[in-house]
C-alpha cells in the first residue's frame, strides 16, 4: 500500500552495504521503520534526505514490519541546529527522550510538542529552556507530573515559596521544613512551562539564576523518578 506521512527521522542504520533503515515518528502512526534503498551511496538522492532529524512527508511502500522509501518532501531539514554543536546536542536529546516517552504511551500530543520545540530551537530560541519546556510536559506522559498546581503536602493554593523534587512539587510557607526558597519568578514559570503552547511561544526573556533554578528541579525530579538514564543527556550536561 502506497502512503503518504508526515514525520521526523530520529534514527538511521546501516543496512547491507549502501541501504539504511530509518526509524520515522510519524504524526498519525507512531514510529515507522523504513528501508532507504541505495541511501548510502554519495550521488544518492536520499542521503540527504535521510538523515537523522530530517522533517518532511514521507512516501513509503507501507508494510507492518518494514516499509519502503519512495520519496520525501522536505518540511524543514533544521539547518541552524546541525551546524551548531549546542544546539544540536539538545535536540538529539529531546530526540531521545521523546523516543523513550512514546514508548510508555502513543499520544500525538508527544510529536506535536516535539516538532514545535525543534522549531524553536532552530529559530534562535535558547535551547535550554525549550528542553525544560518539553522535558516538564513529557512527565505527564511517564506518568510522574509533579504537583504545580497547589502545595505536595496541604494542598494550600496560597502562599507558595519554593518547589522540591524530593517532596514531588510546590511547597507553601507553612509546609517549609529545610527546603532552598526559590525565587518567586521560578515558581510561576514553572508552571507556565507546563501550560504553554510550545508553537505560540514568541518571547523567551528569563534571568540566568531562574533558569538555572528551573532546570535544577528539572533534572532532579527526572533523576529522582523517571528511570531514564540517556546518554545523549550525559553528553549534553558535559558540554554545557
Amino acid at each position: 500500500m502506497i502512503k503518504k506521512v508526515e514525520g521526523i527521522v530520529i534514527s538511521e542504520i546501516p543496512y547491507h552495504e549502501t541501504s539504511k533503515i530509518i526509524n520515522v515518528l510519524t504524526k498519525e502512526d507512531g514510529l515507522i521503520g523504513i528501508v532507504a534503498k541505495g541511501a548510502m551511496r554519495p550521488k544518492s538522492p536520499y542521503m540527504g534526505l535521510t538523515s537523522k532529524l530530517t522533517y518532511g512527508y514521507f512516501h513509503i511502500n507501507y508494510r507492518d514490519n518494514l516499509s519502503s522509501l519512495i520519496e520525501v518532501d522536505l518540511i524543514d531539514s533544521f539547518k541552524n541546529i546541525k551546524k551548531d554543536l549546542i544546539k544540536m546536542s539538545y535536540s538529539i536529546y529531546l530526540t531521545d527522550l521523546v523516543n523513550q516517552v512514546y514508548k510508555h504511551e502513543q499520544n500525538k500530543e508527544i510529536y506535536s510538542n516535539y516538532i514545535a520545540s525543534l522549531i524553536k530551537i532552530n529559530e534562535g530560541f535558547d535551547p535550554l529552556v525549550i528542553t525544560n519546556i518539553l522535558e516538564l510536559k513529557m512527565l505527564d506522559y511517564l506518568g510522574i507530573r509533579p504537583c504545580i498546581d497547589k502545595c505536595v503536602n496541604c494542598h494550600n493554593t496560597s502562599d507558595i515559596v519554593t518547589i522540591s523534587s524530593y517532596r514531588g512539587g510546590y511547597l507553601c510557607k507553612n509546609c517549609l521544613n529545610n527546603e532552598k526558597i526559590v525565587n518567586i519568578k521560578t515558581i510561576k514559570l514553572l508552571r507556565m512551562f507546563y501550560y504553554v503552547d510550545i508553537s505560540k511561544i514568541e518571547k523567551l526573556e528569563i534571568s540566568e539564576n531562574i533558569k538555572k533554578e528551573l532546570n535544577m528541579f528539572i533534572d532532579d525530579y527526572y533523576d529522582r523518578y523517571s528511570g531514564l538514564y540517556l546518554k545523549s543527556k550525559q553528553f549534553l550536561n558535559k558540554i554545557s
